[in-house]
């Protein structure tokens, strides 16, 4: 409903005199961020002064490293001092231009005058204490998100309460200046959703808690469930409340809850610096991101781990792995097998081997599957591996006892000098010991536990078992489904043999390995982390998601996806998937949230992209108009390259970037082979972390979660979309574009294409002369 001039007039003088306060707030910040960045700088001069200090007296060094110590904790509060008062400078940055976007007038009693509340992307207060503005996450915001006018209940850290909801009103603030404003009962009105979503931006993902719908109000302060599960369509901004819900959940348990005790897990690294800007503009520290690849390489050291998008690739050429095989190795009925076969390993059937030194054997095998033997049958996997190691541990220390006396050692200390003498001795003290011999044996030992500390670390790192060899093992006597012949399984165990032979491993074979390891040594396993966040979760198999929450124990989980956007596998009803996964998770509060209409595109081109799914029909287009999508059609690949600059030309003319997506790598390079040299082009790679402008080429699974001005997809031909086993990828493709999307085809367009409704795009033939 649209607000007189008059009270749009009485709004702006509250702005102003807002902003006036933030702005003498922000001046008393930058004279305190000022300050101790000089108190930092002092502090960091005087702990590098002391650091150089060297003395070989042994009250002299104790002295030195308790002061040192007492630096460093002076140094790192002083650092976090300076790093909260940057956050608070960046916030009331923000607040100057757009200090809020919405008011509620509420009345807990009849008989009480209404209170007018402002919200913001944070808390202000003034001088006296007075909220002028409430942040968004706090308790009684919800009202403004979930409440249309009338009674509305809202959760407090008290309990539930009840207000009277008597006028909701949204605003558009930039610079100051009020640009849009009215009154509306909705959580938030078309017409303002229009103009931010309509703002062109490639780069980064906007921080839209203005524009937070009641569906994704129910996400972002779920602090109940354990397993949350958000199915969303493409553009329904479910990775938008994703990272709300991680501000939310910062603000509600900042009490006991850190950045770095969140875990989100991205398709790609570009994904990670797409988000990267959302939480900092709200206040708040990035939580960890970690890529599935990166997460899998840092448990494999040494070991070259499959990507997704290789395999990718490598099933475009044809599997490798057959589908039978994959579903088995990929379901949580592998896992529990692994689980199993875990527990119930006896002691002989251990996978050891020796533990080698200077090219000869220290411990051999045969003696650490003695000592395995002797421990209790009954005994836990994790607690008889422990028992082994620290029997080797005790081992090394009496060689370490005798060797200490060996000829070689005295000829070492006769040649040290005073200063290597002294530091061998540490924190003794020289006299302390009963004689001279005791002394010069506590030397020798510091000499040889130097020389076999290589011994140590491979006993500490437990290498002294196989696990690979143990996986193998485990392979040989599993019980296959019937669907895997015995000969496939084999070749499925050679390929596994091979593959680590050469330092590589496939995607399937990780979660299982890696859960097979953590159990028989009892690592592997994050009890400090508190909430994960797994984006594209339609990509990850069962197995794989199942040792991340074994991996983060006590930490609730919050999965989303698309299940219609699954490049790598068929498409799932979500309720399927919540029952799988709340079965095989073991969890009690499990909830499941759908979001089903599109914000990010035109409504011609969310109802161009719904039309090529068989369930498109439940996805609701957001009403911004646009063009129809355009189909263009070329014959032969000279005729599709040209036509395609042609197109990406015309799309720069309105917009900084444009898009071209492949189905897969060999198209992107040889689309970017041609379109580099007519006009400025990238090709992105797996490994890149930023967006440039232009033309950018890439293949669709670098694209996951992005969203572009442009997009062209090439080659929608019959040949390269032949039949329904593609639509997720097409699909996914159709909706990265926000306002323009263009299909190009060489040669006859995709049936997924040419049967739909002619009236959804626009089609542009080659004349054939």
């Amino acid at each position: 409903m649209a607000t007189s001039e008059q009270e749009q007039q009485q709004e702006q003088r509250r702005v102003d005199r807002v902003i006036e306060q933030i702005k003498e707030r922000s001046k008393q910040t930058d004279d305190l961020l000022a300050k101790a960045h000089r108190e930092t700088d002092v502090i960091q001069t005087n702990y590098g002064d002391n650091n150089s200090v060297n003395t070989f007296e042994v009250d002299d060094r104790i002295e030195t490293n308790a002061e040192l110590q007492q630096q460093k904790q002076m140094v790192e509060r002083a650092v976090e001092s300076e790093s909260i008062l940057k956050r608070q400078v960046g916030v009331l940055k923000d607040l100057r231009n757009s200090p809020y976007f919405g008011r509620i007038d509420i009345q807990d009693d009849p008989s009480d005058d209404p209170e007018r509340l402002y919200i913001g992307t944070a808390s202000f207060v003034d001088a006296d204490q007075n909220f002028l503005v409430y942040d968004w996450r706090a308790p009684i915001s919800s009202v403004y998100y979930n409440g249309t006018l009338g009674q509305v209940d809202y959760q407090t850290p008290a309990g539930q309460q009840t207000t009277e909801l008597m006028k909701k009103r949204q605003f558009q603030i930039n610079q100051g200046q009020i640009k849009n404003m009215f009154d509306t009962n909705e959580t938030v009105g078309d017409e303002i959703l229009q103009s931010v979503l309509g703002e062109q931006n490639d780069a980064y993902m906007q921080n839209i808690v203005a524009t937070i719908q009641k569906e994704q109000n129910d996400i972002i302060r779920d602090t109940y469930s354990d397993l949350l599960v958000v199915q969303g369509v493409a553009g329904s901004g479910k990775t938008s409340a994703i990272l709300q819900r991680i501000a939310f959940l910062l603000y509600h348990s900042r009490a006991s809850l850190e950045a770095d005790q969140m875990v989100l897990f991205s398709p790609n690294r570009l994904f990670s610096h797409y988000i990267s800007e959302v939480l900092p503009s709200l206040g708040e520290r990035n939580m960890r991101q970690v890529t599935l690849a990166e997460f899998l390489s840092a448990r494999f050291q040494g070991l070259t781990v499959e990507s997704l998008f290789e395999r990718y690739e490598s099933d475009r050429k044809g599997a490798a792995i057959t589908p039978a095989i994959r579903a088995f190795q990929e379901s949580a009925d592998f896992m529990q097998q692994v689980d199993h076969y875990c527990h119930t390993l006896p002691a002989d059937q251990m996978r050891f081997t020796n533990i080698v030194f200077n090219g000869e054997i220290f411990f051999h095998k045969a003696a650490i599957e003695k000592i395995a033997a002797e421990l209790p049958a009954a005994m836990q996997p994790a607690d008889r591996f422990l028992a082994v190691k620290n029997t080797l541990i005790k081992r090394l220390k009496h060689r370490i006892d005798d060797e200490a006396q060996a000829d070689w050692v005295n000829d070492i200390i006769d040649q040290l000098t005073d200063e290597a003498y002294h530091d061998l001795l540490g924190n003794k003290r020289r006299g302390e010991f009963q004689s001279m011999d005791d002394e010069v044996f506590y030397i020798g030992k510091q000499i040889v536990t130097k020389r076999l500390r290589q011994v140590y670390d491979a006993i500490y790192n437990g290498y002294f078992l196989d696990t690979y060899e143990q996986y193998n093992d485990f392979l040989g006597q599993i019980t296959r489904p019937d669907d895997v012949q015995p000969e496939q399984w084999r070749a499925r165990m050679q390929a596994f043999r091979h593959g680590i032979e050469y330092h590589r491993i496939a995607l399937v074979d990780c979660a299982p390995l890696l859960l097979l390891r953590d159990i028989l040594t009892g690592s592997g396993q994050n009890r400090r982390m508190q909430y994960i966040f797994v984006d594209e979760m339609q990509d990850y198999s069962l197995a794989q998601l199942l040792y991340i929450k074994h991996a983060f124990p006590l930490a609730k989980f919050t999965l989303l996806g698309d299940s219609e956007q699954a490049l790598f596998k068929d498409i799932e009803q979500p309720q399927q998937l919540l029952e799988r996964l709340r079965d095989a998770f073991n969890v009690r509060r499990a909830n499941l949230i759908t979001l089903n209409k599109s914000y990010r595109s035109t409504k011609q081109i969310t109802n161009f992209a719904k039309a090529l799914l068989p369930d498109g029909d439940q996805i609701q287009a957001f009403t911004r108009e646009g063009d129809l999508p355009k189909v263009m059609i070329r014959y032969g690949t000279d005729a599709a390259l040209s036509g395609l600059l042609t197109e990406v030309q015309y799309q720069l003319k309105s917009t900084h970037t444009v898009a071209v997506l492949t189905k897969d790598l060999a198209e992107s390079k040889r689309v970017y082979q041609y379109l580099k040299h007519h006009t400025v082009t990238t090709l992105m790679a797996d490994s890149d972390r930023t967006m440039p402008q232009g033309v950018i080429v890439m293949p669709i699974y670098l694209a996951k979660g992005l969203e572009f001005d442009a997009v062209v997809a090439y080659d929608v031909s019959a040949e390269n979309y032949p039949d329904a086993a593609s639509v997720g990828v097409l699909y996914t493709i159709a909706s990265r574009a926000m306002h323009h999307l263009t299909l190009l085809s060489i040669g006859d367009v995709s049936p997924l294409v040419a049967h739909l409704d002619p009236t959804l795009f626009t089609i542009e033939h080659q004349v054939r002369v």
